[in-house]
């Protein structure tokens, strides 16, 4: 016979299956897209597009500050406490919507001032309508309520109406400025849907908050949001340093060996993120229990992420001819690379979560250092010579360092 789970397990699995769902419009539905896009817009305009949402990503970061984390941690802590919960709920969002009207002049600014995307302006200012919906929607609420069911509804509802758009709307190559327009209102549409059931469903209410609240989230944020720069510094200004030294042809090509990764390494998302708080309670609670979990946890996504990588390293052309209609060398060849990024990628944010856990922030904070520190020597020379397949390279690499120091510095906690 087999156990029982418990209250804590069963919500915990719940969570999960609302992730993945959640997760799944997120990454999949994109991913539907892709196939439509290329045939219709060309790899030029895809790449320019490509370009765009990688560059957006900078000011995604910078709302989301470490509140994906942070947050979610106080708000786990503190479920039971309404009015804490409604002050971290008011603080958060007010930080995120300074942040994300800050964001959007440095943008223009920035765009403004780079010759090969001056005309292309309206595109980046269509596209920065996922920050905007990215700042509504209060994730960390659910997550650390650990209620996910109904955002994950909303979410859903929402990106489908924002695919089938692009399919209904996006007809021809001068329908390009379409598809940032169509996705940021689905990004719109989703934190609007959540953050009205935040205030039905959890009784929450909006007001002013004091500046010590402010500097409290600011505070407490900071370590992971220092992270989360980091972090991104490795990785989307990968794609917008290649756009930078390239043309957006060869960025379309590196982007769409990347979603077809990122879409499979997406599957560990929703179990991480459901995870997080039940592990800070754990943590709180019996700290040996703790250490069995994330150990079993490891293992479990180590030995998964080896079957995908070698599953992704097989079917490499049968997988690029499904996604863009044609086997291309120069998306295979890049596609060939990141098999072996898949193999360790999805662990990092499990080291992460147990450094934050244990309040050794520090101790991530040297891991992603000595990650940024290997990609920014190599990814001038390689993209120099090799273009998207250089920065495949240093991709990996980057990545089976990030996992070294993880490792490293793990062990300093036991």
């Amino acid at each position: 016979m087999h156990k029982a789970l418990s209250v804590d397990q069963q919500r915990v699995l719940k969570n999960i299956i609302s992730l993945f769902a959640l997760q799944g419009t997120n990454y999949i539905l994109p991913l539907l897209t892709i196939p439509y896009l290329v045939r219709v817009l060309g790899l030029e305009y895809f790449g320019l597009l490509a370009f765009a949402t990688a560059f957006t990503m900078y000011f995604m970061v910078l709302t989301d500050y470490g509140f994906n984390l942070s947050a979610t941690n106080q708000i786990a802590i503190n479920k039971e406490n309404k009015q804490k919960v409604n002050d971290i709920f008011v603080s958060v969002l007010t930080i995120k919507f300074i942040l994300a009207i800050f964001g959007f002049f440095i943008m223009i600014g920035i765009v403004s001032l780079i010759p090969k995307y001056q005309s292309d302006l309206n595109v980046f200012i269509f596209i920065y309508g996922m920050v905007v919906g990215q700042a509504l929607i209060p994730l960390w609420l659910f997550q650390g309520l650990e209620t996910m069911k109904y955002m994950t509804y909303f979410n859903i509802l929402a990106k489908f109406i924002a695919t089938g758009s692009i399919f209904i709307f996006v007809q021809e190559q001068s329908d390009y400025f379409l598809v940032p327009i169509l996705t940021s209102l689905g990004f719109i549409t989703a934190g609007l849907f959540s953050l009205y059931w935040a205030f039905r469903e959890f009784n929450m209410k909006f007001y002013v908050p004091s500046q010590t609240q402010l500097v409290i989230q600011l505070k407490d944020g900071w370590h992971v949001f220092i992270n989360n720069v980091f972090v991104n510094l490795y990785s989307t200004t990968n794609t917008v340093i290649l756009g930078l030294l390239t043309n957006n042809t060869i960025v379309g090509y590196y982007s769409l060996a990347e979603k077809i990764v990122g879409a499979i390494s997406g599957l560990f998302v929703p179990v991480t993120q459901a995870l997080y708080p039940y592990m800070s309670s754990v943590f709180k609670e019996n700290k040996n229990k703790f250490r069995i979990i994330f150990h079993k946890t490891i293992l479990s996504y180590f030995i998964i992420s080896i079957v995908l990588s070698l599953f992704v390293f097989t079917l490499n052309e049968q997988i690029i001819k499904l996604i863009s209609g044609d086997v291309n060398y120069n998306i295979s060849s890049i596609l060939y690379i990141l098999s072996f990024y898949l193999m360790i990628s999805s662990q990092g944010a499990l080291f992460t979560q147990m450094f934050i856990i244990k309040a050794k922030t520090d101790l991530f904070l040297k891991v992603v250092k000595y990650t940024l520190f290997t990609n920014i020597i190599l990814i001038l020379p390689l993209v120099y010579l090799y273009d998207g397949v250089g920065l495949a390279y240093v991709v990996v690499f980057s990545q089976f360092v990030h996992m070294f120091f993880n490792l490293k510095y793990y062990i300093r906690t036991l």
